[in-house]
């Protein structure tokens, strides 16, 4: 079985584990990714569901790793592979003078990458009628996981830990989206602005698309390298239904904004995240990734993890075999655009580890089917 195979199979399946404690800590609900746990195979660590519906009957065994951290994976009783379990981040120990912990103001996600959601409210997550159905952004807040607004001290103090301490290499921004018309770029702004001060650290901002393209020069000048706008659905039906607040903002408006940001970020350094097995066929899919793909635009396309305490937590995950039919063609689109997830600044594309697709960017194009 191919790496991108193996990826593909754990992610879309999830795994079952002997030892739920090995590796870092793993968190039920709240902002994603949620339901996961790192695990590092050969050179590459992904994150893998195991708080979810399908994980619980995967055929994805992990026993519990050795005294050199290398755990045995088997599926259906027989053996696949080893893994590793990257360890706990050493950030999480300390607190700000305030006694907030650490972990309450940004996650490790994967092995080496710093998360946060600066606002931890959303004006489409407070309506039941508006909310996105695969969204737990409250969830975290409501456990008391999290604060309801990290400040620009304390995550600039945060990520300068994470770096010292933890070898962090880049940084996420995302928020929820607020009631003003610049979406959140302006709280993305200040925070970025607080920790390029702080440290040197390539940082991805994430946000609905601003109402005015001014903010994508804002931004970059507040030290984003990155910017992700996402998607999630890519028809108007599956949109409307899985997500009817955000479906108010039209697919033009995305198209008009992704091309403001590229003039100003670069090619392959403005992003979208696309949720695959949400409804959308993979035809529509191929199709939206090539047109991302030609306006340099990388499509980020990750199977829908089914969250629990989300309307969608008992949608079933997309299969293996429907993924691969979409990764592998995108892979291919991307390589063929010049657009690599390896030579992102930061952010989720950079970082992969939430689907198989950076390795199917690898595989060799057919003969013939070079630009």
């Amino acid at each position: 079985m191919s790496e991108a195979q193996l990826i593909n199979d754990l992610q879309t399946h999830g795994m079952r584990l002997v030892d739920p404690r090995a590796g870092h800590e793993s968190r039920r609900g709240g902002a994603g990714p949620s339901d996961h746990k790192a695990i590092t195979i050969g050179a590459r660590t992904v994150m893998i569901p195991v708080h979810t519906a399908p994980s619980f009957d995967s055929p994805f065994l992990v026993e519990a790793p050795d005294a050199t951290g290398e755990a045995r994976v088997t599926r259906d009783g027989d053996f696949v592979t080893t893994v590793r379990f990257p360890t706990a981040a050493k950030f999480y120990q300390l607190k700000t003078a305030d006694g907030i912990p650490y972990s309450h103001i940004a996650a490790l996600h994967s092995k080496d990458v710093l998360a946060t959601t600066v606002l931890q409210t959303c004006i489409r997550y407070e309506s039941r009628k508006k909310t996105c159905q695969f969204c737990s952004i409250g969830q975290s807040l409501a456990a008391g996981r999290t604060i309801a607004h990290k400040t620009p001290q304390q995550l600039a103090e945060v990520a300068k830990a994470a770096v010292e301490l933890d070898g962090v290499t880049h940084m996420v921004l995302t928020t929820g989206t607020p009631a003003g018309k610049d979406r959140g770029a302006k709280v993305l702004c200040d925070s970025a602005e607080a920790i390029k001060a702080a440290v040197d650290l390539p940082l991805q901002g994430q946000c609905e698309p601003p109402e005015d393209d001014a903010w994508h020069q804002r931004m970059f000048d507040s030290g984003i390298d990155t910017l992700g706008m996402h998607l999630e659905a890519v028809t108007p039906e599956v949109r409307q239904r899985i997500m009817p607040g955000k479906a108010s903002v039209p697919l033009e408006k995305y198209f008009s904004s992704f091309e403001a940001a590229v003039k100003v970020f670069g090619r392959g350094q403005v992003s979208t995240y696309i949720l695959a097995g949400l409804g959308d066929t993979s035809e529509a899919i191929l199709s939206m990734s090539e047109k991302l793909c030609a306006m340099g635009v990388y499509p980020f396309v990750v199977p829908f993890v089914p969250i629990s305490g989300t309307p969608l937590e008992s949608h079933p995950a997309p299969s293996a075999a429907f993924m691969a039919e979409i990764l592998r063609p995108v892979g291919q689109m991307i390589a063929r655009a010049g657009i690599l997830s390896s030579e992102m600044k930061a952010g989720c594309g950079k970082c992969g580890a939430c689907s198989a697709l950076a390795t199917y960017e690898k595989l060799k194009v057919p003969e013939g089917d070079a630009a």
